[in-house]
């Protein structure tokens, strides 16, 4: 009986690869330091195909199977784009699971594959067409529909819900009460975090490195937020220069602050942004992995309003993205 299902999910530098078992359990992982990017560079995607293909092929291994063991071969994320394996139109909201799942694009590439690879779409806000005037409103995803996918299993239907999906790209999606992404809103403050703290004069200040769990001072990140809100992110991040010199050498305090100041925009763009359209009743879930989880509830609760926050934490060493393509698919069995 093929019990097997393999998930590949491809980002813009990252391959990642899991096999699971019939009972849902991770059998085996493999992963390759190649992503989309590197298409982008290439202008082709041959370093892509040879990971996907060579992941595969190592999970197999280590589980001592073959593809004849394998039921389907799911894909989702960057991997559906145009600088993927295969380019599949993104889904338009309000979407469910049972939307993706139905949405499912089945394409043969005998070259990195025996089966055929089931590819989950991404998602669209309902915004066309897009012009100057109203490009706010629009945003997209490939990757975070399957992690809401995830999400919305567990928490059920029946109320609406704003979903946090802290990344590079951080991601804030809609959930309405049918359990389907209504709208959903990007910023890149992980991104610039990660900028701040390696190459920018600030850098010294906050160690070069981001914040342990244990190292996270809500005080402080309260203080760099109300600094960002009051005077802006830039003078924000310069003044933990300032404090260094003057105040404090306390490493954490002061990652603590730069990542309250980044972070005020967006909480900004959550209660303003016309891509999202929540509000401060509504119910806020938050993934991810701390302290980042920890800091934006602390900040969403003290200047959002959002006083209905909960941590989403998915089951240990299971990747949420992996674990929702396997919902979308096993739905679509069904």
């Amino acid at each position: 009986m093929k019990e097997y299902v393999i998930t590949l999910d491809s980002g813009t530098t990252n391959t990642r690869c899991i096999l699971w078992d019939g009972s849902r359990r991770i059998a085996a992982k493999s992963g390759a330091s190649v992503g989309v990017r590197n298409t982008a560079i290439d202008g082709h995607n041959g370093k892509l195909r040879d990971a996907v293909k060579g992941c595969m092929e190592e999970v197999l291994a280590a589980a001592g199977i073959t593809f004849d063991d394998v039921r389907a071969v799911i894909a989702a994320g960057m991997i559906t784009s145009n600088v993927g394996l295969v380019e599949i139109p993104h889904l338009i909201v309000p979407v469910g699971i049972d939307e993706l799942a139905a949405g499912i694009v089945e394409k043969d590439l005998p070259e990195i594959c025996p089966l055929p690879i089931s590819f989950i779409p991404g998602v669209k806000n309902d915004v066309n067409p897009v012009d100057a005037d109203n490009f706010e409103a629009m945003d997209i995803m490939r990757g975070e529909e399957v992690e809401s996918a995830a999400i919305i299993d567990h928490f059920g239907t029946g109320k609406r819900m704003i979903l946090a999906l802290p990344g590079s790209h951080m991601k804030y999606v809609l959930i309405d009460e049918q359990g389907r992404i209504a709208s959903c809103l990007t910023s890149i403050s992980g991104e610039m975090l990660n900028s701040i703290f390696k190459d920018t004069i600030i850098a010294d200040a906050v160690d070069r490195r981001f914040l342990e769990a244990d190292e996270y001072d809500k005080e402080w990140a309260i203080r760099g937020y109300d600094t960002a809100k009051r005077c802006g992110l830039a003078r924000a991040c310069f003044s933990a220069r300032i404090l260094s010199q003057f105040v404090t050498k306390d490493h954490a305090k002061l990652a603590s602050y730069v990542t309250g100041a980044v972070l005020q925009g967006d909480v900004q763009a959550i209660l303003g942004s016309s891509a999202l359209g929540g509000s401060g009743d509504t119910q806020m879930i938050i993934s991810g992995r701390p302290p980042l989880q920890q800091i934006l509830m602390d900040l969403l609760q003290y200047d959002g309003g959002f006083a209905g926050c909960e941590i989403y934490t998915p089951p240990e060493d299971m990747p949420i993205n992996a674990l929702g393509a396997c919902i979308v698919a096993d739905r679509r069995e069904k």
